[in-house]
């Protein structure tokens, strides 16, 4: 979620500022090293990362009843099949929520529609499995993976925190009233502005593949999409009637609170810079 939205001070008594900068400052690092590091340190921070952020999901939706079981196993297996097989294995593994949605949903004894419980199970597989499933792609895009991986994760983190202190400081026209309320034109032209020069900057080497132009359209394009994966996730939680998907980040929410940017902003960068290799 991003951080344009103000809260009220938690109930430990730390500003949800304060919670902010300790979560970032705990948690930055290790994301970082693990996409640095890749391989399987980073599929030991996707795949619980999935499965917490599907959890949090199911839970807000729970009304809706969805059928978690095959929404996790085809999370997990659309991470684990980025990480051993690549994109054609992503989807097979994704493909196993069909198959199990529909397997559950013969079996089972509710009175919710079918048709809505596979949709929900379905979306959040979806949303959630394939969008961080996506990071292990743009981390083996060849030759320059890591470093589009970290720029990726940089550009989202900038633009983020640019468009929560400009919305502070000069914010006066609302973006999405109705579905984010924090969030203002100001702050998201502040927050873009300062993304795509950070695209820029991690992707100024002679030797890398996307340079030029090319680092200004994809830090573009890495900005649009985390903010509509924000306004995404608002809308979502707005519709379900819930504030945060959870509370285990302190001032930060919950997991998907922290990655919904990062799920649309993942796949973007990927076709992005297969499209942009081409030309």
């Amino acid at each position: 979620m991003s951080v344009a939205q103000a809260r009220p001070r938690s109930r430990g008594g730390m500003s949800p500022f304060l919670t902010r900068i300790a979560v970032i400052v705990a948690g930055l690092p290790l994301v970082l090293f693990t996409a640095y590091y890749g391989g399987w340190a980073l599929l030991a921070l996707l795949a619980p990362a999935t499965l917490l952020a599907l959890h949090e999901l199911y839970r807000m939706a729970r009304g809706l009843r969805p059928l978690v079981l095959a929404g996790y196993a085809g999370a997990l297996a659309a991470v684990l099949g980025a990480y051993f097989g690549g994109p054609e294995w992503m989807l097979g593994g994704f493909a196993l929520t069909l198959l199990l949605a529909f397997v559950f949903a013969a079996i089972s004894e509710t009175r919710q529609s079918s048709t809505v419980a596979v949709a929900t199970t379905v979306l959040g597989a979806a949303w959630i499995g394939l969008g961080l499933a996506s990071l292990v792609l743009v981390r083996d895009l060849e030759p320059d993976g890591r470093l589009i991986l970290i720029t990726v994760l940089l550009t989202v983190f900038v633009a983020d925190t640019f468009a929560y202190l400009g919305g502070r400081v000069a914010g006066r026209h609302k973006m999405a009233p109705v579905i984010s309320p924090g969030k203002t034109w100001e702050g998201f032209v502040i927050g873009a502005i300062a993304g795509v020069v950070t695209t820029w900057f991690a992707l100024y080497e002679d030797h890398a593949v996307i340079v030029g132009w090319k680092a200004f359209l994809l830090g573009g394009v890495i900005v649009l999409a985390g903010v509509s994966g924000d306004l995404f996730e608002s809308m979502v939680k707005r519709d379900l009637g819930v504030k945060d998907s959870s509370r285990v980040l302190l001032g930060h929410g919950g997991v998907l609170d922290r990655v919904d940017s990062m799920v649309f902003a993942g796949p973007a960068a990927y076709f992005a810079v297969l499209a942009l290799t081409q030309t």
